[in-house]
């Protein structure tokens, strides 16, 4: 039946109401009151939070909806996207994936500030502990400018008051962080708010995710009758502490315990000051006011809130920097005159304080009779919450109260107290009390405030480092300050006659269910070798006592994750103490560091105590031990554009063997890098040096892992005159893992690319050559990991900084340098761009396809390079070899007569020998060139060289240059993957594909499920491509293998060998790309048991590579082996095409280089010779550290990049029998390709 618009509501209701009849969990009353009334927790649902009272956006919205009045600036709910996106996070923070979900706003641009509402559905009323924990992501992606309040929220009461509960340091992080907002004790019906404020920004910079609701339930009835000993019954039946009582909070929720406190002295502010009296000698003075009168448009401005009615509306005592200049910096009120009170009826003060922003110097409370004297104090910001104190007075004469606020001059805060409770043996008193005598007024600094506590001694006996938190200090011990705002805290006892002296967790006053925390002052920045030291004890009967944590809050950053964490006991008695070490490192802002413990419960059997606190080498020029077993410091000084080096044993090269390292005993010279997004760690079981030791890795694939990047920095460098060479191994494993990086980084903060690889590169170790550039001012290198997925593995090993300049390198895509590459000749050869090619040149590169990517070009046109002109492009010397070695590249030849290009080996004595030619237009693509490098005992080089032919906006391009250990294959035979992936490669164009092929064996492989052996030799050791179903990635992403260019065909016969078993539902496609397009061949869905043979024809009018394409599925494995095609002739092994060369290697000049080594070996006693020196050197290189800044290891072979086995010729194996051939011709499905 159709039910009409006017009755809609009606039946709603109706169906409501009939619904909580049948099922009364359901009712509106019990609904999103933060407590599980039905037993599956249904009424609970949908309530901004869902099972478990969290939220993490997976699932849907949890009920929050977009109340944005602009809707050009909005939130979504979103995932990342299948890319590494160039704004917003890079993942969720709950999966840690492309396909989790989060809260993120939409990109902005207008003239005035737009506000993105995020709003939660209607909850019930809230406790006073309650709060929400969440992930947030702010990142100025765009470098627009955050503006002061990027992020924000607040609670919307049912009279449509708002009131600010959390507003973040708006600072720019690339990573998500962690929050907790106190929403505190509400009373009514109310929503959550999520503001982000801006005028211009890109989507997804402001972010959230993973909310959780902690502790916001009312008390509720306790198993049993009754309430037990020591605790208040509530008329809603919970039970409250008999502390909580006439405490100023209404803890049960009905008012109970805030009843029948007529004895006590109770201020809220809300008429009048209820004779607390605000007049100071300080200049700076108290007001009594409300968030309204401060302001309600601006969020950072005054606590939001009073305590009393958690509402902007309320009143409080207040105190911050004024509008115009701040004369002094503190201010003062007092009680009135109160009588004497003894140890059996003290004076017991009870007030909640809100200390927020930098602007909050600390709150001192102090009892003023004849002298005036401490009594309580509370340090520094406590972030934007109302925190419970209550202060004990014992004293024996008539007193006055006084609460004093240190505030600085800093950017915003302030603070405010509100809820002031007397107990009443707080009596007024009628006598009046003269004062004979001020306190002293605390020393001037000895140095400025950013050389306090900077780890190094600054004045007269080190006076600006003695109250820092270093217990060898005797007024170290005094400098840790509590920031507990919970029911325990942090103490200091200290008997100077036992010269005993520790902090531990006492019970506290605070409302909030959250750890005792103690901070240091600000200290720092401090240097890689920072180390913090202590003992602790946590002892006593119960079997587990409680945690202990180490944090770091960093003065841009926030709070940062734990650095060290013990849960349990360490064991019964006094005396049972455990050393600790942890490392802080290297930190570039100003930071605190903080003990954090919770109890399960404090009695006298149970403690937590820490003594013995020491930071060592935490200078930030400091650096430990040497070559000379001697640790200094050092600064430099430029007088006349001449560098000094002061308090240096020796000279820059000093550092290469530091950072020289296997691994196997440590990071050595090298450090993690604090302000990234996750670490390096090292891994047993997988070095290059022995196979068993270990290396430094990176995995993409970890679920913890979080962010865009880790960073492994050196310990810096010193100025050089002289170029080196930074020599590693590196992995690039996994079908989605990202980039590896090598920078050069210096104090300013520059980064310069040196070295980069990305994409797949089999699960074997490669050899790679960094050149580093000599330097006038002091840096450090980097390796720098960024992941692009969430599927891969990143690795190094054996690293050592040579003295020396690099030799050609192995590899070279030009991404970020040139590799040692120089240009000669008429015209220069030029690194560049897609970006910088304005009229001719190629607008992507071969290694990136994007126009991002580098490669090496001459212009070749008549206006720059005259007919017959020649341009070189040379690479620097490389040692010869006893074997055949080819060097494959990539070039790129356009436009009419673009010139002939040559390839040399260059001996260092002889002449030069022709390895390729080519000289025809080959269109807008890259080719695949390659050349054999006859064996030869000489060092030689690389020439690329262009002979001019006239043409007309014409060039020649290089880029990927790769020197094989082994000889190159001709097109005719077949790719067994033992060697890599021969002429093929995974393309890295992020429109055509999202995910690599992969290289590895089932022997190497420990991560991935894979064939129980290859094609080719059948055995664990035989190398396959394989693409596997990994959950790490999302369903049906793609990879693509793609052949060299290869000529027009009437025949051209493709085979390879398959492996599909039925668990895989992963697909493979075959195509020809010809012109941008992609014409299907092949598709395979099923194939199921062993290896499979599969036959298909190709014909094409045009010239076309070859693309396998893999298509993931969500479980198995497809792997790939033994991959032929043979150009011109057909599966029937007919020749089809008449061949012609158009480009090929120079075979003259493999016979050219034949007869030099015949005519080399001819003078025996002089080839002897070379041969002796060029081993010893080899040996001297790997055996002798000192020779060469290098690191004492295992021998190895650096010719050898991969994990190869010799092929034995062809024969018969288990795997080829029984062999289904699969023989198709070309089909005609066409796609075009991006």
């Amino acid at each position: 039946m159709w039910i009409g618009p006017s009755r809609t509501s009606a039946f709603i209701l109706a169906l409501i109401l009939h619904l909580a009849a049948c099922h009364p969990c359901l009712s509106p009353e019990r609904r999103c009151d933060f407590v599980c009334d039905c037993s599956d927790c249904d009424d609970e649902q949908d309530c901004g939070y869902g099972k478990g009272f969290a939220c993490d956006f997976d699932a849907g919205l949890c009920g929050w909806t977009d109340q944005s009045l602009n809707a050009a600036y909005k939130w979504e709910r979103r995932q990342r996207g299948d890319t590494m996106p160039d704004s917003g996070p890079s993942s969720d923070f709950t999966t840690g994936t492309a396909t989790g979900w989060f809260m993120g706003v939409t990109a902005v641009k207008s003239s005035s500030v737009s506000t993105a509402v995020l709003e939660s559905p209607p909850m019930q009323q809230s406790s006073p502990t309650c709060r929400l924990r969440l992930k947030y992501f702010m990142w100025d992606s765009g470098h627009t400018g955050f503006g002061s309040s990027p992020l924000w929220v607040s609670v919307l009461h049912q009279n449509s008051q708002k009131s600010t509960v959390w507003r973040p340091e708006a600072t720019s992080v690339r990573g998500w962080r962690e929050a907790t907002i106190y929403l505190g004790r509400v009373a009514t019906t109310f929503r959550i708010r999520l503001h982000s404020d801006r005028s211009e920004g890109r989507r997804g910079d402001v972010a959230v995710d993973q909310l959780e609701f902690l502790d916001c339930a009312l008390p509720v009835p306790l198993p049993g009758v009754g309430c037990p000993d020591g605790m208040l019954q509530c008329r809603r039946e919970g039970c409250v502490e008999t502390q909580q009582v006439c405490d100023g909070t209404d803890d049960c929720g009905d008012g109970t315990d805030e009843e029948n406190c007529e004895a006590y002295h109770r201020c809220d502010f809300e008429k009048d000051l209820c004779g607390w009296d605000l007049r100071s000698l300080s200049k700076l003075k108290w007001v009594r006011t409300s968030q309204e009168d401060i302001s309600i448009s601006d969020p950072l401005r005054g606590p939001g809130r009073d305590h009393s009615h958690n509402s902007a509306s309320g009143h409080f005592l207040y105190v911050t920097v004024p509008d115009g200049e701040l004369l002094q910096d503190w201010a003062a009120f007092q009680s009135p005159r109160l009588q004497p009170t003894n140890n059996t009826h003290p004076c017991k003060m009870v007030m909640y304080t809100h200390q927020f922003g930098p602007r909050s110097g600390g709150l001192t409370v102090l009892v003023a009779d004849k002298s005036i004297t401490p009594v309580w104090e509370r340090g520094g910001a406590l972030g934007d919450v109302w925190v419970k104190a209550q202060v004990e007075i014992v004293n024996n004469s008539p007193f006055q109260i006084l609460v004093m606020a240190a505030v600085r001059e800093l950017a915003y805060g302030g603070i405010a107290i509100d809820s002031i409770v007397l107990s009443p043996e707080c009596r007024p008193s009628n006598e009046s009390v003269t004062l004979e005598k001020f306190p002293r007024p605390p020393k001037d600094d000895c140095t400025v405030a950013e050389k306090m506590c900077d780890f190094h001694p600054d004045c007269e006996g080190a006076a600006d480092e003695a109250q820092c938190g270093d217990f060898s200090y005797s007024k170290g011990s005094s400098a840790w300050t509590d920031t507990s705002i919970g029911s325990q805290s942090w103490l200091l006892h200290k008997n100077s006659t036992a010269k005993e002296e520790y902090l531990y967790v006492a019970k506290a006053p605070g409302q909030q269910l959250t750890e005792a925390q103690t901070r240091t002052p600000v200290l720092g920045p401090s240097g890689p070798t920072c180390t913090l030291r202590f003992d602790f004890a946590l002892t006593g009967n119960p079997a587990h006592i409680g945690e202990l944590s180490v944090r770091v809050i960093d003065s841009i950053l926030g709070v940062q994750p734990k650095l060290w964490e013990f849960s349990g006991k360490t064991g019964k008695g006094e005396v049972e103490w455990q050393y600790a070490e942890v490392a802080v490192g290297a930190r570039n802002h100003r930071f605190q560091l903080a003990f954090e413990s919770r109890a399960v419960k404090l009695c006298p059997s149970a403690k937590i105590k820490v003594q013995n606190v020491r930071f060592t080498g935490c200078h930030a020029n400091y650096f430990p031990s040497t070559s000379t077993g001697k640790s200094f410091h050092y600064s430099i000084q430029t007088v006349d554009n001449i560098l000094f080096l002061n308090a240096l044993p020796c000279v820059a090269c000093l550092w290469g063997e530091e950072l020289s390292c296997n691994f196997d005993d440590g990071l050595c010279g090298w450090h993690q890098d604090n302000s990234d997004n996750f670490d390096w760690t090292l891994l047993d079981g997988m070095d290059h040096t022995t196979g068993f030791g270990k290396s430094l890795v990176v995995d993409m694939w970890s679920s913890s892992l979080r962010g865009a990047l880790g960073r492994l920095l050196s310990f810096s460098l010193l100025p050089g005159r002289a170029d080196q060479c930074l020599a590693f191994f590196y992995k690039i494993y996994g079908p989605n893992t990202g980039t590896l990086n090598v920078k050069l980084f210096d104090k300013h903060g520059y980064e310069e690319v040196l070295w980069t690889r990305s994409g797949a590169h089999g699960n074997m170790w490669h050899e790679a050559h960094c050149p580093v550039p000599h330097q006038l001012i002091t840096y450090q290198l980097m390796f720098e990991a960024v992941r692009a997925g969430f599927d891969g593995r990143v690795a190094i090993d054996d690293v050592a900084l040579l003295a020396q300049p690099c030799t050609v390198p192995r590899v070279c895509s030009f991404e970020g340098q040139r590799c040692g590459y120089k240009s000669y000749g008429q015209v220069y050869w030029l690194h560049r761009n897609g970006h910088a090619a304005n009229v001719t040149g190629p607008k992507t590169d071969h290694s990136l396809e994007t126009e991002l990517g580098f490669y090496m070009m001459v212009s070749t046109g008549r206006h720059f390079l005259p007919a017959g002109g020649a341009a070189t492009l040379m690479s620097p010397l490389r040692q010869g070899t006893a074997k055949t070695e080819c060097v494959h590249f990539w070039y790129h030849m356009a436009g009419e007569n673009p010139g002939a290009l040559s390839v040399y080996m260059k001996p260092v004595s002889g002449e030069r020998v022709k390895i390729f030619t080519d000289s025809l237009n080959q269109g807008d693509v890259w080719h695949h060139g390659s050349g054999n490098i006859s064996p030869n005992l000489v060092d030689w080089q690389l020439q690329f060289e262009v002979i001019g032919r006239g043409g007309e906006d014409t060039h020649v391009a290089i880029d990927d240059i790769f020197l094989s250990a082994h000889p190159c294959e001709n097109k005719a035979s077949k790719c067994s993957l033992e060697r890599g992936l021969c002429a093929w490669s995974n393309t890295q164009n992020s429109k055509r594909d999202k995910l690599d092929w992969e290289v590895t064996s089932r022997e190497t492989e420990s991560h991935y499920t894979t064939p129980l052996g290859d094609h080719t030799l059948g055995t664990e050791k035989g190398h396959f491509l394989f693409l596997s179903s990994s959950n790490r990635t999302a369903a049906y992403q793609n990879a693509q293998l793609i052949s060299p260019h290869l000529p027009p065909t009437k025949g051209t016969c493709l085979k390879f060998w398959a492996y599909k078993p039925y668990s895989s539902d992963s697909r493979l496609m075959v195509w020809t790309l010809s012109k941008g397009l992609l014409q299907e061949l092949l598709e395979v869905k099923e194939l199921g048991g062993p290896w499979r043979r599969v036959d298909i024809d190709i014909i094409s009018t045009d010239e076309y590579q070859i693309v396998l394409e893999g298509i993931k599925g969500v479980s198995g494995v497809l792997a790939l082996d033994d991959i032929e095609y043979t150009v011109g002739i057909n599966c029937a092994k007919k020749v089809t095409d008449v061949q012609t060369a158009s480009r090929k290697p120079d075979n003259a000049g493999g016979i050219a280089a034949s007869v030099l080594v015949v005519l080399l070996l001819i003078g025996t006693l002089v080839g002897l010779l070379i041969f002796y020196l060029h081993v010893q050197r080899r040996a001297t290189l790997l055996t002798n550290p000192s020779a060469v800044d290098g690191f004492s290891n295992d021998t190895y072979d650096p010719s050898v990049t991969e994990n190869h086995v010799r092929i034995p010729p062809a024969q018969n194996h288990p795997m080829a029998a029984g062999i289904n051939v699969v023989s198709v011709s070309a089909g005609v499905r066409e796609r075009e390709v991006a």
